[in-house]
This record gives C-alpha cells, structure tokens and sequence, in this order.
C-alpha cells in the first residue's frame, strides 16, 4: 500500500472525527432539548429515539452506490455530510419538535450511510496490521472532545435561553469543514471498476435487500456475529424510550448533570479502553470479543436502576457504557473488512448498517410499551436479558470456531 495514500487517508479519518465531535455532543443533547425547551410529546421523544436506528434500513440505499465503485467512495463521506448537517442551519426560526425529529432522522441516516464507504477506504488504504489502531485511535480522541464539550454547552443552555440553536449552527459548519481533508482522500482506480447495472427502480429498490440475503445466507460465519450482535443491540435500544423521562422525572437531573454522564463518563470509558480493546480485537476471534462487550451491556441497565438509590451509580453506569461502546464500535465497524478479507467490503458493512434499522424498529417500541404499562424497571430488566442472551450465544459460536481450528476445519 501506497504511503502517501495512508498518510492522507488517515488525517483525512481523524480529522473528520475530531471536527464532528461539538456537534455529535450537541445531537445526542436533542431529546432532553425538545423534552425541556419545546415541550414535545412523548410520541416525539419516542420517535426521535426510535427514528435514529430504524432510518438505517434506508441507509442502505446510500450505501449501496459504493458497492464494487471506488470512484464513489470519497464523494459518498462529502455529501453525507453536507445533507445531514444542513437542516441545522435553520434551527433559529423553527420551534415545531417534528422539524428536529425529521432532522435527527436525516443526519443519522447520513451518519450511517457512510459507514461501509468509509470502511472500504480505509481497507484499501491502510495495511490491516494498523487498522484496528487508527480507528481506535481516531475514536478516542473524539470521545475525549465529547467529553469536555457537554460542560461548556450544559452552563450555555441552563443559563441562556435557546442557546443550542445557536451550538447546531456553529458545530454544523465546523463538522462541514473537513470536507476539505476529504477531498484530497487518494482513491487508485479499480480494474472492474463499474458494478451492476441497474435497469428499474423495482431492481434498484430491491438490490441491497437482495445483497444482504446472499452475504447471510452464504456466509454462516457472518449470520453467527449478526445474531449476537443483535441480540445485544437490541437489549440496548429497549431501554432507550423511558431514559429522558427517568432522567428528567425520576433523577431531577439538570442538563449539566446529563452532560457529566452522557458524555464526560462515557468519554472517559471509551477513550481509555480504546487502545485496549483494538489490542484484544488483533487477539482474540470476533466472537469472543462481542461476548466481552455484550456481557458489559448488561451491567449498564443495573447501574442506572442503583442510580434511583445514589446519583454515583449514574456516573458508574455511563463510564461503564464508555468502556463497552469502544468494543462494540470497533466490532461492529470493522467487522466488515475481516469478513471480507480480500472481498469488497461495503456489502458486508451494509448488512451491519441494516440490522441496526431491523432491530431500532422492534427494539425501542417494545421498551415504550412495557414501559406505559409496567413501568421502567421491567424496561431495564428486560434490556439485561437480552445482553445476557447474546453473551451466551457468542459464547458459543467462539467455543465452535476454537474447536473448529483445532480439529483443522476452516
């Protein structure tokens, strides 16, 4: 691989992370932001929560432009971009909660959609020895800016009014400022470069569909991580629509105390750990290392329960998060190129991006209806079950895959 094109492309990589940090931190602020300054409803709260990981099924079809065109990875990350921070650019004069809810929904359908592109590139670009480094890397140094930003923004927004929609603005344009970098992301031509031709809107519609199922059905070794993964996934997102509530409810909390722990907690988790868990992904088979990430999402559900009985717990609960959501991005976002080895990759990063969607449109409705009708603690109770679940099974499948080496079996 080209030296140059490892120099650029990581920049490129970390960069674009760094510079979308204020604005991510603002994002994951949205909720408690409509729940407290624009009074929406529970439906929109919950549809806000629901629309971040079912807009992935949509994703899809970004995605899928990249597949086998390498002329249209870099160009796919840039206009990602420029979508999906656009609508921000409007908050000073619209108050109507659906207009976030629908903008929410777009950048995370954008922020998504990328993924296979940005993965395929750093395939293509950066030996596989490094990978698993640069990513961890370049993810720790955004976590540790999500960290600090949450302090500055909470003391705005609890003592100026509507300060964040001035935050969107700004954080908008400097997330928008790395398409510079990326731009100058060198991507060589490749000798089949063209893909399928698609001759209907019907094929067009039905393609990725049809790629997912022939990367499951072909590929038991993937369907086994997929299922896992799943499982743990869907024990997280449950929980999701009683979390603004319980928070604001049940915990008073203010918006520098849900800063303190959405962010500086989880930052410091996720920062601390990444390094270490990009040492153990090199070490260990996928399996065994989702086991490890699934096991400490069923910690988290518990945490937050112990926080009814002291606020630490909350702190707990989130620098745990941190230290479970640095092996569960690694393992997700890189699983793609290991499965793939030598293969394109974007396909197999689409169906990790589609599966999100599948399980954020069963996952968050199931956790708002057991909430209404039973209340918040069988919600956490339920989100533990299924970790645990998954925890098992991947336990398994690395048992299988380490009898399956030693009996010499591929």
């Amino acid at each position: 691989m080209n030296d140059s094109y490892a120099a650029k492309t990581k920049s490129a990589f970390f960069w674009t992370h760094l510079l979308n940090t204020p604005f991510w931190a603002i994002y994951h602020m949205l909720p408690f932001i409509l729940y407290k300054d624009l009074n929406a409803t529970a439906l929109q709260i919950y549809l806000l929560i629901a629309l971040r990981p079912v807009v992935s099924i949509f994703s899809l079809y970004w995605s899928s432009v990249v597949h086998r065109r390498r002329d249209r990875l870099k160009w796919n990350v840039i206009w990602a971009g420029i979508l999906g921070h656009l609508p921000f650019f409007f908050v000073l004069w619209i108050d109507n909660p659906w207009y976030f809810v629908g903008s929410a929904a777009l950048y995370m359908l954008t922020v998504r959609g990328v993924i296979p592109a940005w993965m395929e590139i750093l395939k293509l670009n950066i030996p596989g020895c490094s990978r698993h480094k640069i990513f961890a890397y370049a993810s720790s140094l955004s976590y540790i800016g999500s960290a600090l930003f949450p302090f500055f923004f909470g003391w705005l927004m609890d003592d100026i009014s509507h300060a964040w929609r001035w935050i969107f603005i700004a954080t908008a344009l400097l997330s928008l400022s790395a398409s510079l970098l990326q731009l100058r992301i060198p991507i060589e031509a490749s000798p089949d470069e063209g893909g399928e031709k698609i001759s209907s809107i019907r094929e067009w519609l039905g393609r990725p569909w049809r790629s997912a199922w022939e990367i499951m059905s072909s590929r038991i070794d993937f369907s086994r991580f997929q299922v896992g993964f799943m499982l743990g996934g869907f024990g997280l997102m449950v929980i999701q629509p009683v979390l603004p509530a319980f928070f604001t409810d049940t915990l008073f909390l203010s918006y520098k105390e849900l800063g303190m722990a959405l962010t500086l907690c989880k930052g410091v988790g996720y920062a601390a750990t990444s390094p270490i868990w990009a040492r153990w992904m090199n070490q260990w088979n996928i399996y065994r290392f989702i086991s490890i990430v699934t096991l400490m999402a069923a910690a988290f559900p518990l945490f937050l329960l112990a926080a009814c009985e002291h606020g630490l717990w909350l702190y707990i609960a989130y620098l745990s998060y941190g230290i479970m959501q640095g092996g569960s991005e690694m393992g997700w976002k890189m699983s793609g190129p290991l499965f793939a080895k030598n293969a394109d990759s974007s396909p197999f990063s689409s169906v990790n991006v589609l599966m999100v969607g599948v399980r954020g449109a069963i996952a968050p409705a199931l956790g708002e209806i057991v909430g209404i009708s039973f209340g918040v603690f069988p919600v956490m109770i339920l989100g533990f079950v299924f970790c645990m679940i998954a925890t098992v099974y991947m336990t398994m499948c690395s048992r299988r895959l380490t009898a399956q080496s030693f009996a010499g079996v591929e």
